[in-house]
Parts: C-alpha cells; sequence; structure tokens
C-alpha cells in the first residue's frame, strides 16, 4: 500500500476509463492514451501508455528517465528498437500480439508499427511515465551550441531541424512531403546502422572514465 493513500477515503479511486485520458493523438488511428497516478490516485509504482499506430508511424525516440518499460504487443506488430548504452549497438526487437519487449530505465528507443490497427500497451514501474523526446531535445538545445560541440555549420543545422516540431510523440506528420516517406521495413526490422570502428572504441573498461552509468 501507498503511505499517502487513505484507502477508506471517499476519495479513493479504484476505476478509471484509459480511453478518457488522451496523451496525444495525431488521427483516429495513431493516438495514446495515458494512466497514471494523477489518473488514478491509488496507483503504487505502475503506470502505462495505450498506444495505437497505423503502419509506418513511429512513436518518436526518446527515453523514460525515471522508469523501465515494458511493451506488450495487444494486436498488429510493432517492431521495438533501442540503443544499447554499453555496447553502442541498435537492437531490434519485432514483437506481435502476446510478445513482450523490456527497455531499461534511461535507454533511448522508439517503437515503429509494421502492421495496420497496431495496439500496444508500455507498462512502467513508476506511477507516472516521464519522458525525454528526441524532437523536444533538437529543437530546444542551442543551435550554436550544437553547431560548437560537432563542428556544423550553423545555419545548416537551423535549416535541417527547421520541420521538425516539439513533442512530436507520432511521426511522421500529417502534412509530410517528403518524397519516398514510407520506410523500407527492412532497415528497421534487420538493419544495424552503427559503425563498428566506433561501436569499438566505446567498449572499454566500464570502470575507466567516462563510461556510461545508468
Amino acid at each position: 500500500m501507498v503511505s499517502y493513500m487513505d484507502y477508506t477515503s471517499s476519495s479513493a479511486q479504484f476505476f478509471f476509463d484509459v480511453n478518457k485520458s488522451p496523451l496525444f493523438k495525431k488521427d483516429n488511428r495513431n493516438l495514446i492514451n495515458v494512466l497514471g497516478v494523477q489518473q488514478l490516485n491509488t496507483l503504487e509504482n505502475v503506470s502505462l501508455l495505450d498506444i495505437f499506430l497505423s503502419e509506418d508511424n513511429v512513436v518518436e525516440p526518446h527515453y523514460h528517465q525515471n522508469a523501465a518499460e515494458l511493451v506488450y504487443c495487444i494486436s498488429g506488430a510493432a517492431t521495438v528498437s533501442m540503443l544499447n548504452p554499453f555496447t553502442k549497438e541498435i537492437i531490434n526487437i519485432p514483437i506481435t500480439p502476446g510478445q513482450v519487449a523490456n527497455v531499461p530505465q534511461g535507454w533511448w528507443h522508439y517503437e515503429v508499427a509494421t502492421a495496420d490497427n497496431t495496439h500496444i500497451l508500455a507498462i512502467f514501474d513508476a506511477p507516472t511515465p516521464e519522458v525525454v523526446l528526441g524532437s523536444d531535445i533538437l529543437k530546444f538545445t542551442p543551435s550554436n551550441i550544437m553547431a560548437h560541440t560537432y563542428c556544423l555549420d550553423e545555419n545548416q543545422w537551423k535549416k535541417a531541424i527547421e520541420p521538425v516540431k516539439p513533442s512530436t510523440y507520432i511521426g511522421p506528420y500529417k502534412d509530410c512531403e517528403r518524397e519516398n516517406n514510407r520506410m523500407d521495413k527492412r532497415q528497421y526490422r534487420n538493419r544495424s546502422y552503427q559503425q563498428q570502428e566506433y561501436i569499438q572504441q566505446y567498449q572499454q573498461d566500464p570502470y575507466a572514465p567516462g563510461y556510461p552509468y545508468y
């Protein structure tokens, strides 16, 4: 039991309709509903996102700073991809109904629907699913810092990220007119994007300076 909850109080809630708790809606086939302690006050260390996607739609790259995530497929199919911060490798896990993928706390990850009418449940071991979105990092990190840090042309960087909208949640945008927008399924099911020479340089002694701790 949670210490802050008086279970004899008339304000204690034991039921909630997640369908009435929208977090983000792109259209009627691509949306996310949320359940956390703000919606159901008797929750302990659990919360969830109820996610609906049509084929090729993506829950944008992000990480959860406060929780691990268990992704359960209810219908359709999706590929859960995550960056292992220790090996610098992208792990791609295709899931279909009844299958799960586990994303450790703080790991950079994303989900791509590989079929229409995909329904996945993201379950967290925290009372609310906090998140840092890739679109927010791109839009709110000062362009002069990005240019200076990574030896970029600042104007080119600004032009490259200009179409990015903060808090995208589900991409691509409805008005996206990029040519050949549909992704080749092989590239997020099987392809490894990382270059081996960079992976090797980061595979070091876990006690060495600069090694990532989580």
